[in-house]
């Protein structure tokens, strides 16, 4: 069977709360491996709230469904505060980014008191600054940036990352809103090891299944090589995503 849309895969899915430092709680879900231990972790880190972005945003929800049966990978998506999905609200009001630091900081602690292991950032557009801003920590790995407008982020939280020498991948497309991807070189400048990758045909909500596929191989190729490239077929028990 060819994987598509709403086509989801096994795992052990189970709601989770976070608490944050500033006393909010947030709603979300980890998707785990079924039987196993994952080899890699991604937090996801939401499109715009005020803009209709969420947890289910349609590329975070699709990691969700096929990244633990495929690749291994653990998938840890929460709404930040204020924000409605169909997981629920988390409590609190949008922060324009800043006190959106307490959300970032409870995912990562999440993932220390479960004993997630590997645990990378996958950021798409607004969460791509809450990564930069407020993700650079001891536990996390490196950031994975999907669509990366830079309004918040700016040149002292890329010092931050390139001192750290984490690795930071950001996938740029040809005709994003915001940044493209010659522009996002130069932005991306004093983040000496960035990556950058120009996606041609790509706009910044990554609509079409060749789109979501090739994200999500350049995020497995980083996070967990050895399941690279994904499959594009499944044999085994799966259901369909009903919204």
């Amino acid at each position: 069977m060819e994987i598509r849309a709403t086509t989801v895969l096994p795992a052990e899915r189970r709601p989770i709360t976070l608490h944050t430092a500033d006393g909010l709680e947030l709603v979300g879900e980890l998707a785990m491996p079924e039987g196993g231990r994952p080899d890699a972790t991604l937090v996801c880190l939401h499109p715009l709230p005020t803009a209709e972005g969420m947890m289910d945003s349609h590329v975070l929800r699709k990691a969700s469904f096929r990244l633990p049966a495929l690749a291994n990978v653990a998938v840890l998506r929460f709404n930040t505060r204020g924000t409605t999905s169909r997981h629920g609200t988390s409590q609190g009001e949008f922060g324009e980014g800043e006190t959106e630091r307490f959300d970032v900081h409870a995912a990562i602690e999440f993932t220390e008191f479960e004993e997630l292991p590997n645990p990378w950032l996958l950021g798409w557009s607004f969460g791509t600054e809450l990564a930069l801003k407020w993700g650079c920590d001891p536990q996390v790995m490196g950031a994975l940036l999907l669509s990366p407008p830079l309004h918040r982020a700016g040149e002292a939280d890329m010092k931050v990352w390139a001192d750290s020498g984490k690795p930071v991948v950001a996938l740029v497309p040809e005709h994003d809103d915001y940044l493209k991807p010659d522009e996002a070189r130069r932005r991306f400048a004093p983040l000496t090891q960035a990556e950058i990758i120009a996606v041609d045909g790509a706009k910044h909500l990554w609509v079409g299944e060749p789109y979501v596929r090739r994200v999500l191989d350049e995020i497995v190729r980083r996070v967990n090589p050895k399941a690279y490239p994904l499959p594009t077929e499944w044999d085994g028990p799966w259901e369909k995503d009903v919204v």
